[in-house]
């Protein structure tokens, strides 16, 4: 079978065979999450998608020879303000928030730093922060002021936009077009309405540092710098594949374009762009004025991680979602019928093929969830889901977790079992309904099977 993955890039605009600029070390970054709230679904589609996208790039060219960077935005305005208004650090603020984050994601089946990185091997999967990388962000800027790219005004230091020819490349928005619809007014310091800010003086109360381009006063990076300096950190100058939500093509995609390229003189910053389509809930925009913005944790309290993830992969990565409770029941029956087809056998040694492939066409989910769907050998359709984040535990592990959450009384229920199949043997059929309402009472739900067991689940 060809194993060559086929990427849709954003910056080409079409579907081309990935091929990594070194075999042995293919590297991905992903815009991550700003760590001042709690998460919403939104922000759990392109970490699902791409940690699908890590699984794949490891099944295909080894765990040890793909590096994966998810960086953390842990400074910006509204982390200031909402650090301000509790009276503590941003540091206190963005480290709970990000915690209960990373809770939530493994309760996703999202693959975690602790889980692939190896003692003693250089991380193959690193969460880098914006504010434990400065000292990357001021020498890029002093670089860029250096070569002409930026330029400081009024203690702030701008980049040059006209400076660079290609600008707007990769969403491709002509320079003319751009300045016909920037805002009327603009700062007085900027040279171009097009102009964005990579540092900026910080005002009193907010976190500040030593400023690049002989500024006296402290200041604070701009938003967009903190990317082109983690990728540069921990990828290189160049590397294979940048990804994020499609919201982020513009500005800030395209000006992390425009800070590296402008810094180290290379063609591209990254030669795949991948972007993931919008979320909206029930056929609308997600927004707090329309009553329907939905936090990750909120689901995650109704519906386990695992049923969440398959929602989110019913759709493929590059089209608009549409988050409905229809489409968490049918992830749910989905997941019900793997788990009594996989049972507790153990996976397969080989990737089913009719999984694989349409995985390496672009990660098409949907046609790769059907294939999976069809397959009745226990151990294949094992392997087939745990490629995708599926199926890690047995049927009897999802089962004992499922009890042990529910708090149930185990052994009140195995006696009410036992009373009732009593009371089956005795034909008293009005006890054995009496008792079977008791159960249904307690959450409990219970299939009499043909070999005269009685079996019991906990009611969903």
């Amino acid at each position: 079978m060809d194993l060559m993955l086929r990427l849709y890039n954003t910056l080409t605009r079409e579907k081309a065979a990935f091929t990594p600029i070194q075999p042995k070390n293919v590297r991905i970054y992903a815009c991550g999450p700003t760590v001042y709230d709690a998460a919403h679904i939104g922000n759990a589609r392109p970490i699902i998608v791409f940690d699908l996208l890590f699984r794949l790039l490891r099944h295909l060219h080894g765990e040890a020879h793909v590096t994966y960077a998810r960086n953390v935005t842990d400074v910006d305005d509204k982390i200031n303000a909402r650090a301000a208004e509790r009276g503590i650090t941003i540091r206190e603020l963005t480290d709970g928030t990000l915690a209960a984050f990373h809770d939530d994601l493994r309760k996703l089946g999202v693959l975690m730093p602790e889980d692939v990185n190896v003692t003693g091997e250089r991380p193959r999967f690193v969460e880098p922060r914006a504010t434990d990388h400065i000292a990357e962000m001021v020498a890029i800027v002093e670089r860029l002021v250096a070569s002409g790219h930026a330029y400081v005004a009024d203690d702030h230091v701008l980049f040059d936009v006209p400076s660079m020819s290609d600008y707007g490349a990769l969403s491709k928005r002509p320079l003319d077009e751009m300045e016909a619809g920037a805002r009327v007014e603009v700062a007085a310091y900027k040279r171009s309405c097009l102009d964005f800010v990579l540092w900026k003086p910080s005002k009193p109360g907010e976190p500040a540092w030593p400023s690049p381009g002989g500024i006296a006063v402290q200041g604070r990076p701009g938003w967009h710098i903190e990317c082109s300096a983690m990728s540069w950190k921990h990828l290189g100058e160049t590397f294979d594949i940048h990804a994020g939500g499609i919201d982020l093509i513009f500005p800030h995609h395209e000006n992390e374009v425009a800070q590296s390229r402008c810094c180290f003189g290379t063609p591209v910053m990254a030669n795949v762009w991948l972007h993931n389509g919008f979320l909206q809930v029930e056929g609308q925009k997600m927004s707090k004025s329309l009553g329907n913005f939905i936090t990750l944790r909120e689901v995650l309290k109704d519906w386990p991680g695992e049923v969440v993830r398959l929602a989110m992969l019913k759709t493929h990565y590059r089209q608009p979602i549409d988050w409905t409770l229809r489409g968490l029941e049918e992830a749910s029956r989905m997941l019900d019928r793997w788990y009594a087809t996989a049972g507790d056998a153990a996976p397969a040694l080989a990737v089913p093929a009719a999984v694989l492939e349409p995985l390496l066409d672009d990660l098409n989910t949907a046609a790769a969830l059907a294939e999976i769907h069809r397959l009745d050998d226990p151990a294949t359709l094992r392997t087939g889901a745990n490629l995708m984040g599926f199926l890690a535990r047995t049927r009897s592990d999802r089962e004992a977790a499922t009890v042990a959450a529910s708090g149930l009384d185990v052994a009140a229920v195995e006696a009410l079992i036992e009373e009732r199949l009593a009371a089956r043997r005795a034909k008293d059929w009005a006890a054995s309904d009496r008792i079977r309402g008791e159960l249904a009472g307690m959450g409990v739900a219970v299939k009499d099977d043909k070999d005269g067991t009685t079996t019991w689940t906990v009611a969903t």
